[in-house]
C-alpha cells in the first residue's frame, strides 16, 4: 500500500499566505479596493507587535474576501492566481522542500489541505508543488461569477476531511506523514504515524509536547529539532 503525506501550505510550505497574496493581487488589478489591503496590513502588524492574534488576521482574510468576491468572474481570479503564484512560487521553507523531495523519492502519495482559495492552491500546485492532489476553499459560482458563499471548506474540519479521504482511497496510518503549523492541523496529525509540528503556534506546540510529536523549527537557513 502506498503511504500518504498530508501537508498544510500556508506557514508550512509557503513562507507567506496564499490567501493574502491573492487578495493583494486583486487589489493591484483594481478588482478589490485598496482599503482591504490597508485593513489586513494593519491587522498583520498588530499581530507582529503582540497587540492582536494571528487568528484575528486569518478571520479577516476570509471575511473580506467573501465580502468582496461577489460578482467577480472565475476567470479574473484565475488570472490573479497565476500572476501571484508566478511572483511568489519560490518563497518556501527549506525543511518542507527537502522533506517533499525525500518522500517523493520514496514514492509517497502527497496531498495538501489548505484554507486558501482553491484557485490559488491549484495554481501553486500546477506551477511549483506538483502534488498528487490539493484541496482549498471553494466558493460558489453562478454563470461564471462568484456569489461570495463558501461551497466546500475542508479547512473547517481538517481531521474529518482527511479521515474521509483516507478511508475512501484506502490509505491508513502506517508510515504516513502529516505536517502542519497551527492548532487547526492537529486533527489530521493524529491520523498518521509521523506527525510533524513545523514552526507551530503555541496551541499546536502544547498539543505536540503532550502527544510527543516531532517539533521542527526553521530559523533563517537552519532547521532545529525541539522534540
Amino acid at each position: 500500500m502506498q503511504p500518504l503525506v498530508i501537508f498544510d501550505i500556508d506557514g508550512t510550505i509557503f513562507r507567506k499566505n496564499l490567501h493574502f497574496e491573492l487578495i493583494n493581487q486583486l487589489v493591484l488589478m483594481g478588482v478589490f479596493p485598496e482599503s482591504i489591503r490597508k485593513e489586513l496590513t494593519t491587522l498583520y502588524s498588530k499581530w507582529l507587535e503582540h497587540e492582536g492574534t494571528y487568528g484575528q488576521y486569518r478571520d479577516a482574510l476570509v471575511k473580506l474576501y467573501a465580502e468582496n468576491i461577489p460578482g467577480v468572474t472565475v476567470d479574473t481570479v484565475k488570472i490573479a492566481s497565476k500572476r501571484m503564484i508566478e511572483f511568489h512560487k519560490k518563497r518556501t521553507y527549506i525543511f518542507a522542500e527537502r522533506l517533499i523531495k525525500h518522500l517523493r523519492e520514496k514514492n509517497y502519495y502527497i496531498i495538501s489541505v489548505s484554507g486558501s482559495p482553491e484557485e490559488a492552491v491549484q495554481e501553486y500546485n500546477k506551477v511549483h508543488l506538483h502534488f498528487d492532489e490539493v484541496f482549498g476553499t471553494m466558493y460558489e459560482e453562478i454563470e461564471g461569477k462568484y456569489t461570495g458563499k463558501e461551497k466546500e471548506t475542508p479547512v473547517v474540519d481538517k481531521k474529518k476531511f482527511v479521515e474521509k479521504y483516507m478511508k475512501e482511497n484506502n490509505f491508513n496510518k502506517k508510515d504516513s506523514y502529516g505536517i502542519g503549523d497551527t492548532e487547526s492541523d492537529a486533527g489530521f496529525l493524529e491520523l498518521v504515524d509521523n506527525p510533524i509540528a513545523f514552526n507551530p503556534d503555541s496551541n499546536l506546540k502544547n498539543i505536540a509536547e503532550v502527544k510527543n510529536w516531532k517539533i521542527k523549527v526553521e530559523r533563517k537557513d537552519v532547521v532545529y529539532d525541539i522534540i
